[in-house]
Parts: C-alpha cells; structure tokens; sequence
C-alpha cells in the first residue's frame, strides 16, 4: 500500500447519533477485509483529558495501556477491533493549545504571532498524522467530537479542509446527521440533514458519504432526495437505522456496503468479502441465551447510561460466553442502608460493587458487601470496590471499629487502605493517579490463578490509594486471601475468601481489556458464578 488513507467521521444535528459506533463498524469491517485500522477521537473541549472530569458530564472516563485517560468511544474502539489503543487516539482542544503555547515559550516559532492557522491547526494535523506514520496501519479513522457548527470544533474542520487539499484522494470525510421521524406528520424529514451538510460546506468540506441515523427505513427517494441536495451518489447515502444492540451496526453497516463505499472512493481493492463469522457467532449466542442472571450493579453514578459503560459491555460478552443474559440492576449505593440491604439486593444472583472516588454511598457498598461475605452471593468488587471489601472485612470480622480508606477519614484509627507512598506529595489532579497496565503475580491454588490460569499478567489500572500492607498479616491469618501481588511495588492487586463459593476484589480494572474476541476470564467467572449460584436457589 502506497500510503496511510485517512477517514474523518463528523456529526451533525445532534450530539450521541453514534459517530464512535459507526467509526467502530466501520473499522471492523475494514479490518475483517484484511486491512489494519486504528481509530482516532478528536475531543473539543479544552480539558487536557477527560480524567478530571465528573462522570456527569462526560461518562465513564476510558484508561489505555500506556497510561491515557481518554474518551469512553475509545473503549467502543478496543471492544470492536480487540487492539489496544494509546495516548495517540485521543487528542483535545487541551493538549493541542498545551502544545502550541509550549513551543511558543520555547521559541520554536522564531518569534512569530501564534494564530488558530497554521499553528492550531498544523498541530492538530500533526497529531491526526502521527498514527499514520508509524507505518503500522492502512486506514487511521479520526472522530471529531460534537457536532458541525460548534465553535469548539472550527478548528478540527478547518483542518479537514486542509488535509483534503494536501493529500486528495487519500482522505475521505463521512457525515453522519439525522432523519427524524415526525410522528404527527407520519414523515421522516430530510431537512436537518440538508442543513447540517449546508454548514459543514461553509466551513469548507464537502462529506464524501452521508450516514443518516433514523428509526424508520429510509425509500429510494428519499435517499436520492439527500443526494441531490448535499451533492453525493445515491451509493453514498447510507442508511443507519436504530439496532437492537451497537454489536449489530457492524453488520447494517456490512448490509449498507458502507466499508465498499469507502474503498472504491479511496481507490482501493475491494476483492475480498469482510469475514465477520466470530462475529456473527457472538451475537447469535447474545441473542439466544440458554439461561438468565441478575447481577447488581452498586454505584453512585448508576442512573448515568454511560457512568460504567465499559463494566456493561464486559457483562455483555461474559454473557455470550456463557450463553446466558445478564440482566444488570443498577442500584444507588445512597440507597443502601442496614436496614435496606437485604430488600436491595433480594433476587440478585451476583453482586458487583463498582470504581469510584470520594465519600458519597461508600457505606451503602460496604453493607452490600457484607451481604454478598454472609450470604454467600457472588460478589465482584472493582477498585473502590474492593478497598470497601478490605474496609468491611476490617469492621465486621477483624474487630477494627471505625477502619476505614484515608480518603473517606483522614483521621481514622484503622487506615486499612492508605494512599500510596508514590502519591502523597502529588498536587495536580490530572494524570497522576497510578494509570495503565502494572504487572501482577497471582498465587497458585486460587480462584485468580483458576480464573487467569498463568502466574504472570498484566492488568490497567487508576488510583491512588492501596491495601495498607501493615495490616497484611491480621488479613491473612483470618482469612482474606492476598492472591495477586504486584512484585515490584509490593501491593495487593487481588483478594479473595477463600471458603465464599465467590468473592473476588480487585485493584485494577478488568473491564477496560474485555472485547467480543477476548471477553475478560473475570467477567466470565463472575457470570458463571452467578449462575451457578441461580441455578442453586
């Protein structure tokens, strides 16, 4: 292949039309025709990385390999294609102003007056770039976030624009916009989409396929009305009607022949038939479960649909692996109180306390721990999950009165999870916790060791405080099992009881890794714990 090709995924009309699972899909059908793509998320907003922010505002914030607090889309990016993403994939306004403004009090711009062009968006180039020149990849996908007319996002058009110019037929722009349908009018209505293609052309960038998200089938007619009016073929037109599951857009999209559309506008073979067998495998054993399990979902943030995404993807694909539907409850661990817990959690068949930081319903995930150890429930705890299993274990069979985390009682006289030594003199919020994947080792003759089936792994992770290993032997002796340790730093990583049928907490976060090729063996052992615990009742 001569060259890098470049696809940018814009939107229109409104926000959460699904850029990042059409850019996935996408994606996926390019790589099961043989060709090696990575994707790439362009965010707006001048946040340096979304770590800082409040799960409110935007999801569940996404950690990478090396380390990266990204976007929640890049994990909808691993789950598709199941290979790793890097600080490389997500790009914001941030970093790009960050860079520009470091360079200019460095001098590399010979006293030059700093402007949004060339120097903005030479960066922004550089960074949508920096992908392609590794040399590693045939397509390099790049999302830009929000949606066309937004002041935050001029720049990243503008340097659409430029890219398209500079390297012609080796990049392509695909505008994803909106057909909705007017109940009381009985129509869909091509309007919103005229007008957003109308604004991404005063900008400068004419969209090479528009992908028109609608819940009713869109006719001949109508796809031939949007072309002539936004100047495409009608071939470019491509239908993106609502799905059961985004695990079926691959295949629409397959249908559509969205990835032929691309290939022959870039000029490129489209002889071999994308092979999505394993796929289509998975979503047959998604669809046609043998059994069915509930699992509680204990959080904070857990009326937010997107708060603990990638934790319901992976229960997602631990269900088709175990041809079972996990029905996830969502429960608020405000809600959860001695005198509430058993109500809560009645019916569960397994219980899964997750990550978090801060004070707020940490005592109702410790009750529902303590429901999950004396009852037998098959418990998971993620992070804060498990510092709340060690915390609870602490008060209610060691005796520790009042043990608790330094970060919820700075003051307390049993800090069973402290911060770490590495993190006590840290100021700045913003990418400094523990982040990325850490090495572990894990015990032989326990569940991680069942469940993982080598000594040696490596998992993601991001926090700040750990198992305080001063009450390391009090643990052990009454029988919390410290079954993976990171060597280097001596931490705890993972926990577990071993006379419970399933109690596993751990320090890192697994869900990040789980993909529809590679579901995460914790997931996996969790759901089948829960239903064999289902099938026991």
């Amino acid at each position: 292949m001569p060259s890098t090709k470049y696809v940018f995924v814009t939107g229109g009309v409104a926000s959460s039309l699904g850029k990042g699972i059409i850019s996935a899909s996408l994606a996926k059908l390019l790589q099961a025709r043989g060709f090696s793509v990575t994707i790439q998320k362009l965010d707006p907003y001048i946040n340096i990385d979304p770590g800082t922010l409040n799960p409110y505002e935007h999801g569940e914030c996404f950690v990478t390999e090396d380390g990266a607090e990204t976007d929640l889309d890049l994990g909808h990016y691993e789950r598709y294609l199941n290979v790793p993403t890097s600080q490389a994939n997500n790009v914001t306004t941030g970093r790009i102003y960050q860079s520009v403004i470091e360079k200019e009090r460095h001098g590399d711009y010979l006293g030059e007056t700093v402007q949004v062009i060339p120097h903005i968006t030479d960066e922004i180039k550089r960074r949508i770039k920096l992908l392609g020149n590794e040399g590693k990849y045939d397509f390099v996908i790049t999302e830009i976030g929000g949606t066309v007319g937004d002041i935050e996002s001029l720049p990243y058009i503008e340097s659409v624009r430029q890219m398209r110019w500079e390297i012609g037929t080796d990049c392509l722009v695909i505008h994803l916009t909106l057909v909705p349908y007017l109940a009381a009018a009985g129509e869909l209505k091509t309007k919103p989409t005229q007008h957003s293609v109308k604004a991404l052309l005063e900008q400068g960038v004419q969209p090479d396929i528009i992908v028109c998200r609608t819940e009713k089938h869109l006719n001949e007619g109508m796809r031939n009305k949007i072309a002539l009016f936004c100047n495409v073929d009608p071939t470019a037109v491509i239908e993106s009607i609502d799905a059961e599951s985004i695990y079926d857009v691959p295949l629409l999209m397959r249908d559509e022949k969205l990835d032929v559309e691309v290939l022959e506008k870039m000029r490129m073979p489209a002889s071999h038939l994308p092979d999505l067998r394993k796929w289509e495998e998975f979503l047959y054993k998604l669809k046609h479960p043998k059994n069915q399990v509930t699992i509680g979902l204990i959080g904070k943030y857990v009326e937010l649909k997107d708060a603990y995404k990638s934790i319901n993807e992976a229960f997602v694909h631990a269900g088709a692996v175990n041809e079972c539907k996990v029905m996830v409850r969502p429960i608020h661990s405000e809600s959860i109180t001695p005198e509430t817990v058993a109500a809560s959690l009645e019916g569960l068949d397994g219980i899964l306390v997750a990550p978090g930081f801060g004070n707020r319903g940490i005592e109702g995930k410790i009750e529902s721990i303590r429901f999950a150890r004396e009852n037998n429930v098959p418990f998971l705890g993620i992070c804060l999950g498990m510092q709340c299993a060690v915390i609870e274990f602490g008060r209610n069979v060691l005796g520790l009165k009042g043990a608790n985390s330094t970060e919820m009682d700075p003051d307390t006289k049993h800090p069973v999870i402290d911060i770490m030594e590495a993190q006590k003199n840290i100021c700045n919020k913003g990418g400094t916790m523990r982040l990325g994947a850490y090495p572990c080792t894990i015990a032989d003759g326990t569940k991680a060791m069942a469940v993982y089936g080598k000594a040696e792994i490596t998992e993601r992770h991001r926090h700040r405080y750990e198992f305080n290993n001063f009450y390391l032997d009090q643990y052990r002796n009454a029988g919390m099992l410290t079954s993976g340790i990171n060597r280097k730093d001596d931490l705890v990583e993972i926990i577990e009881l071993p006379e419970h049928p399933w109690f596993v907490g751990i320090q890192f976060h697994p869900e990040y890794r789980s993909t529809v090729a590679s579901p995460h063996p914790l997931f996996v052992h969790f759901v089948k714990a829960a239903l064999d615990f289902s099938l026991r009742k």
